[in-house]
């Protein structure tokens, strides 16, 4: 009987789509500081990039319950997804934030604290605080909820976890289980792919060459085998001597926890392709973009924006100028 209970265990997670994302965080001695990630996905995700000045008044859209209502300490840019999740971003601050998929995720039965959807979790982080010490004491306060959505595109709720960087080198990551924050926050954690859960990553790391083990680098498209490679590679990253060096050196990290496009099967555990990746220089703030499908990247200088409270939020619909390279700074149009 226990045989066949595990059996259909397996099954039912074989069965199971299988989201991917890779992040790496670069903050090498005397270099800026770095933060890269990929996105997969099975789709294109109608990206639009989006830099909001201080003062936006913003509210949580928790589905359930009172939602937090908040007014924008700082400016910022953000990845913005299907007109609706900020997915990844930085401030002008130099803080950094991304969700990626997590399946273990589970925020708790709603209850009497205000609630932030995880839609806006990235965009509330970003706007309120300059450090990943302020964001992780904030968070050990536990006094807002954070609440999952259901997305129609995949049919299924939303489970991510949170990571967050900043011009310090700083990291912290950010789980709910059970319907307990998780919380580890150290600099020297530069990686983040998806499931187990970090602290089980943080396990499976430790039997590989470089981290205690004799265990070669690993090569399946897993999270956990992205996850050795991704902070393997990051670890052993040669000195840049200029800032694109260092940018590119990111990059091919990326690239190589980078699922290759393959056919998309709900009913498979395929991991989704990588559709686009970013980098954020969190030392000058500036912020990368480079689409898998039409072979640019450009970049986007946050300092160059007025991010004075009153004045317009400003967008570049990557749906629509498809084909820009290089600094597309005043490519960016008013909302």
């Amino acid at each position: 009987m226990f045989r066949i209970i595990l059996c259909c265990i397996l099954m039912f997670f074989v069965a199971m789509p299988s989201w991917a994302c890779t992040r790496i965080l670069h903050a090498a001695l005397g270099q800026d500081v770095l933060v890269g990630r990929n996105m997969d996905w099975f789709e294109d995700m109608q990206t639009k990039l989006i830099v909001y000045p201080r003062g936006m008044i913003r509210n949580g859209h928790s589905t359930e319950g009172l939602s937090v209502v908040w007014m924008a300490k700082y400016g910022s840019i953000i990845a913005d997804a299907y007109g609706s999740t900020a997915t990844d971003g930085m401030n002008e601050k130099g803080l950094a934030a991304h969700v990626l998929w997590l399946e273990e995720s589970d925020y708790g039965k709603r209850d009497y604290r205000l609630g932030l959807s995880v839609v806006m979790w990235v965009q509330y982080y970003l706007d309120n605080f300059a450090t990943v010490d302020e964001a992780v004491r904030f968070a050990q306060m536990n006094t807002l909820q954070v609440t999952p959505v259901f997305h129609p595109k995949v049919n299924r709720w939303l489970n991510v976890h949170l990571a967050i960087e900043d011009a310090n080198g700083d990291s912290a990551i950010i789980e709910y289980v059970d319907g307990q924050a998780k919380i580890y926050h150290d600099a020297k954690y530069t990686a983040l792919t998806n499931s187990p859960t970090f602290n089980l990553q943080l396990d499976n790391l430790k039997q590989y060459s470089g981290f205690g083990g004799d265990k070669p680098l690993p090569g399946t498209n897993e999270a956990s085998d992205r996850f050795v490679r991704a902070s393997y590679h990051q670890m052993h990253l040669p000195p840049a001597y200029s800032m694109k060096e260092e940018v590119a050196g990111v990059l091919s990290v990326l690239h190589n926890a980078s699922p290759p496009f393959e056919p998309y099967k709900r009913d498979n555990t395929k991991v989704h392709r990588t559709i686009w990746r970013t980098i954020a220089n969190l030392s000058k703030h500036i912020y990368y973009f480079s689409s898998t499908e039409n072979f640019n990247t450009m970049f986007v200088q946050l300092d160059q924006f007025n991010l004075n409270a009153g004045w317009p939020a400003m967008q570049l619909d990557l749906n629509k100028k498809r084909d820009l390279v290089g600094d597309v700074t005043k490519e960016f149009e008013r909302i």
